[in-house]
């Protein structure tokens, strides 16, 4: 891995971070109706879970039903026995996620006249024209701004929208890119009595987050990234394209799988994918207690570390590729300096990560 940083013009930096969640807060409705499906054996292991999970709130573009009313949200999207089909999901994916996006984006608090690159990145829902465009179009950006989708990347796609930005700050030292990550996790809830796939849809929300990426300096400097795949794992992690909405499966032997990988590579020391680890703030994607609990115990650091993740997960939980944007903000408002490494995992199972540095 490349631990050093680039020197002059091409060294790429985001400069600052926007963030957005709706305003329904649907945890603990959701925690209610979860109870509704699982039988009382499980209902007894996911009470459990529940309360370990870390999690205080989440938050959804559907608004959650009063009282007794047989529909889950109040607008009766999800009506128990008739959940929408792949296409009605997709139809309200369009219709939400613009505005969520443009929250986000008014965080940055800029001049969108002087963006010449966009980049965005979601794995919830598809549209075209995309989201790019729809974005492009609201902001009022030139007709030919260059515009970039990366789809279907799963929770770590944040990584990969930012090594693109990089590449083209590097290249065009004169860009300035805007790198948008926008996910409508609750759109894919599924009417079920599997356990599993109940505690996983308890970690997930909607939320956004939007990232300038220039040669200006300030903020945070992007360098070193790296990809890597962990063998024997790609079935723990999959999200699938089903009738009702998208199918995810998170298998249980995820954490462990992390921990496994990030002990190996810590035993080489500087050697391995992630290199020399020592004296780093961190920024590891919330993917859930248990993920967090496996990347400390993986790589053996001090209970504090992963505090801004921790606090991520805990006020807006899992927002799929959001959720690293919303650490990375965390980090830079604790006026914190000097070096981190970034870190998501996704379908794969595969570890994204990156080298950076708070300036």
């Amino acid at each position: 891995m490349d631990g050093g940083f680039s020197l002059g013009a091409s060294q790429a930096y985001i400069n600052r971070i926007g963030t957005a969640v709706p305003d329904h807060d649907v945890h603990q409705a959701f925690l209610r109706f979860a109870e509704t499906l699982l039988p009382e054996r499980s209902r007894r292991v996911f009470g459990r879970m529940a309360e370990r999970a870390g999690i205080e709130h989440r938050f959804s573009c559907l608004c959650p039903s009063e009282g007794g009313s047989f529909a889950i949200d109040d607008a009766g999207f999800y009506t128990r026995g008739a959940f929408p089909s792949t296409g009605a999901r997709m139809r309200a994916y369009e219709a939400q996620a613009t505005n969520l996006a443009l929250r986000a984006i008014e965080g940055l608090e800029i001049d969108p006249a002087g963006i010449t690159h966009l980049i965005v990145a979601s794995c919830t829902g598809f549209t075209a024209p995309g989201l790019d465009q729809l974005v492009a179009e609201r902001l009022g950006l030139p007709d030919s701004i260059e515009r970039t989708m990366i789809g279907f990347m799963g929770c770590y796609a944040a990584v990969p929208a930012l090594r693109a930005a990089r590449h083209i700050v590097r290249s065009e030292p004169e860009a300035r890119v805007l790198v948008l990550n926008l996910e409508l996790c609750t759109l894919h809830l599924q009417e079920t009595s599997d356990l599993e796939t109940v505690l996983s849809f308890m970690l997930f929300g909607d939320g956004a987050a939007a990232c300038l990426v220039s040669a200006e300096p300030g903020g945070i400097a992007l360098d070193g990234f790296r990809a890597q795949r962990l063998p024997e794992t790609q079935e723990l992690i999959t999200w699938r394209i089903g009738d009702q909405g998208f199918d995810m499966h998170l298998s249980g032997q995820v954490p462990p799988a992390i921990a496994a990988a990030l002990r190996a590579e810590r035993a080489r020391n500087a050697e391995g994918w992630l290199g020399d680890t020592e004296g780093l703030h961190w920024a590891v994607h919330a993917g859930g207690r248990t993920v967090l609990d496996a990347v400390e115990q993986g790589l053996e650091l001090a209970p504090d570390a992963l505090s801004h993740s921790r606090s991520v997960l805990r006020e807006i939980g899992n927002v799929s590729s959001a959720t690293l944007p919303h650490v990375l903000s965390r980090l830079l408002q604790s006026g914190a300096k000097g070096p981190g490494l970034a870190m998501a995992f996704g379908p794969g199972l595969s570890a994204e990560t990156f080298r950076f540095r708070l300036v």
